[in-house]
């Protein structure tokens, strides 16, 4: 094992050491045998975000069957109901899953789930979000670097075209603590630089309530009076530009996002979206998939852990904290493109050859 773990270490970066470790310990865990391997759960929160179905659900589904050929994996989505994650929590536990890989609906109306969980003893990593109780360790990406880059793109994109920037906050959603994150970071970019006409919360950050709140934004503080929009994902960002759209706001002014979507790139391109943040999906799924496999073996989650994190009353834990990749028309090739994620022939309907051409898409 020890020499395994060095050999891996002075040949791979930080996340993928962390899933040959991972492969490493294979043979030494209850399954190694060929018999019924370990259970994991995954959890996740909603159908509305595209991210957690089309690509944090098929990617760690691979990453824990590589490492662990003969571990089952149970799989749920709470479809934005705190009530269906707990009942799902409930029915994991009942059923002893050796591990539970949980996207939290609500961070803290999850807490008394993620206690039944460890004094059930099976070991909840919380993935994406920081979710509240003992969870045994944290995989994702920093959340107030995201906001960083979304507030400075945002500075950016405006320039000095107004002496007085004005912009609306699209927030996410509240009982998200990576929305609290995001805000952060945007915020001590932006605070002292710009106003905030309008700051929305959004509830299960649904596009339809961004469109919503931009409409009544835009009632409230006029049509030439918006210069920005902080919009803290794709999704926000979508309902904000098709309520700019709707109320003939052009042109629009800057909006950012997060996840890179299909849809937003598309947007990005055609020039109503400014930019988006590139979390790889893969890297957080190969960390997330090789923190679950250890900890469904009883294995530590330190040698998987590439530092830790506080939690709240529960001290630190391990933690895998990814770095976010900023995304603009001219840099969409060389990130999503490059990594994988949306092909050109994806992004570049022919509506938007054109501007794909001039993107340097083609």
């Amino acid at each position: 094992m020890k020499a395994c773990i060095r050999d891996t270490a002075a040949a791979m970066t930080a996340v993928t050491a962390v899933v040959a470790l991972a492969a490493c310990g294979a043979g030494a865990g209850a399954d190694a045998g060929g018999g019924d391997g370990p259970r994991i759960a995954l959890l996740l929160p909603d159908a509305t975000t595209a991210r957690w179905e089309a690509q944090d659900r098929p990617l760690l589904e691979k990453k824990i069957q590589e490492l662990c050929d003969t571990c089952e994996i149970e799989h749920a989505n709470a479809r934005g109901e705190v009530a269906n994650q707990q009942e799902q929590m409930d029915s994991m536990i009942t059923k002893g899953v050796d591990a539970i890989v949980l996207v939290a609906v609500d961070a803290r109306s999850l807490g008394p789930a993620v206690s039944k969980a460890r004094a059930a003893g099976v070991p909840v990593i919380a993935y994406d979000r920081l979710a509240e109780g003992p969870i045994a360790g944290y995989v994702s990406f920093d959340g107030v670097e995201v906001g960083r880059l979304q507030g400075r793109a945002l500075l950016r994109a405006m320039g000095d075209k107004a002496p007085d920037p004005q912009i609306v906050m699209m927030n996410g959603d509240p009982a998200d603590p990576n929305a609290a994150s995001f805000k952060e970071g945007a915020l001590s970019v932006l605070r002292g630089k710009v106003r905030i006409g309008k700051a929305y919360d959004t509830l299960q950050w649904r596009t339809e309530t961004a469109h919503m709140n931009m409409s009544a934004a835009i009632a409230a503080l006029g049509v030439k009076a918006i210069h920005g929009v902080y919009a803290a994902n794709d999704g926000l960002a979508a309902g904000s530009i098709s309520a700019l759209k709707a109320n003939k706001i052009d042109p629009l002014p800057p909006v950012t996002g997060q996840d890179a979507e299909l849809g937003a790139l598309r947007r990005i391109v055609a020039g109503d979206q400014y930019m988006t943040v590139f979390k790889p999906f893969g890297p957080e799924a190969e960390a997330g998939g090789a923190m679950a496999v250890a900890a469904a073996r009883k294995e530590g989650l330190g040698r998987v852990a590439t530092g830790e994190v506080a939690t709240r009353g529960d001290g630190r834990v391990p933690a895998v904290l990814l770095t976010p990749v900023s995304v603009t028309a001219d840099t969409i090739k060389d990130t999503v493109v490059k990594e994988g994620l949306h092909s050109v022939d994806q992004i570049c309907t022919p509506r938007l050859r054109a501007a794909c051409e001039k993107a340097g898409l083609t």
